[in-house]
């Protein structure tokens, strides 16, 4: 598994992180037993960054991900980040804050999660999740959700709690030592360059913004976190289903950005799976490779459900992919020329 160096720190991810959203019971049940062995699995076939925030299972992947590193001796050997901007208060004494999509967390501990981008509401975050992973520090902290599109109307209020002092607190977590990189964690790219015009980020997870699908990365958005340096990590690159399950599977998981995929996009994806029939390359591993070939990509993060998920998402980086199906992709107009594309 290749390695790159995350914007200008010295933290090093593999080119496949696991996300752990899905293990926090996100819509499915899900066991601390399952839990572990997909973990376990990951480690085995390589990856070493591992991802995780208060949101998912509200608190219970991040307790599960840090027992499983503890109990396996992996704290020291991984990378791990999570996420500030949340904090989690007992359900019977609170009301859960709003959020763009319905997600039913199966399962999940006794808690809500309420918006917090002060300097107070950061700190409190980043000591929470420290305590739910039993790690005294954490490699990468991301903002979660600083998003117009996420927050709507109350996106300018949030920012202002992250100017008047949240972005303090991010300072001092890192210049302590307590995280080696910060960045935000978002489904969209504004967010992202209108931070960075105000505050020094290292990174930033980005989910379905640069795929097989959508390209709008490609002209500005990629160029601009180079030119800054900082480091992309992506995440959401099949568009919530579609590049993963193809064009054939049902309707209920033939999603893109998580709502039913538009009758263009699903010709799209038949006249890739038309190119990828001709050159014996899958879907998945066409979708994984090309996001993973742009120089401003640091890592690549999916999640898993079982061991043979992970399995297949190490298969879909690592498969060797020949030229001639680029250079076919290309020239069908199905990616832009200017696309990075794998080495052969």
């Amino acid at each position: 598994m290749l390695k790159r160096k995350v914007g200008k720190t010295d933290v090093t991810l593999t080119s496949l992180g696991l996300g752990t959203s899905p293990l926090g019971g996100c819509n499915v049940d899900v066991s601390f037993q399952t839990f572990e062995a997909v973990v376990l699995k990951a480690y085995d076939l390589g990856v070493r960054y591992f991802d995780t925030a208060p949101l998912y299972g509200l608190g219970k992947s991040e307790h599960s991900l840090g027992h499983v590193l503890r109990n396996n001796d992996l704290i020291g050997k991984v990378v791990v980040s999570t996420k500030a901007g949340r904090i989690l208060k007992p359900e019977s004494r609170a009301k859960r804050a709003e959020s763009l999509y319905g997600i039913d967390w199966v399962k999940a501990l006794p808690f809500v999660d309420d918006y917090d981008y002060s300097y107070d509401g950061i700190m409190r975050a980043f000591e929470d999740s420290q305590q739910r992973l039993g790690m005294d520090h954490i490699d990468i902290l991301y903002l979660h959700d600083v998003s117009g599109e996420w927050h709507r109307e109350a996106y300018d209020t949030h920012l202002s709690a992250l100017r008047s002092s949240g972005y303090k607190a991010c300072d001092e977590l890192r210049s302590t030592g307590s995280v080696k990189a910060i960045g935000l964690g978002v489904n969209e790219t504004a967010s992202v360059l209108q931070v960075a015009e105000e505050f020094d980020l290292d990174c930033s997870m980005v989910a379905g913004r640069y795929t097989l699908l959508n390209h709008g990365a490609l002209d500005h958005f990629y160029p601009e976190m180079q030119r800054r340096g900082i480091g992309i990590i992506a995440a959401g690159i099949y568009n919530s289903g579609i590049l993963a399950e193809g064009s054939k599977s049902m309707t209920t998981t033939r999603t893109y950005d998580c709502q039913p995929a538009p009758e263009a996009i699903v010709r799209k994806v038949e006249a890739l799976e038309a190119v990828c029939e001709r050159h014996g390359v899958s879907l998945a591993t066409a979708a994984t490779q090309f996001v993973y070939a742009h120089p401003a990509v640091t890592a690549v993060v999916q999640g898993a459900l079982a061991p043979e998920h992970v399995a297949a998402n190490v298969a879909a980086i690592s498969t060797p992919v020949p030229a001639a199906f680029w250079a076919d992709l290309k020239s069908s107009g199905l990616i832009p020329e200017a696309a990075p594309v794998p080495e052969a």
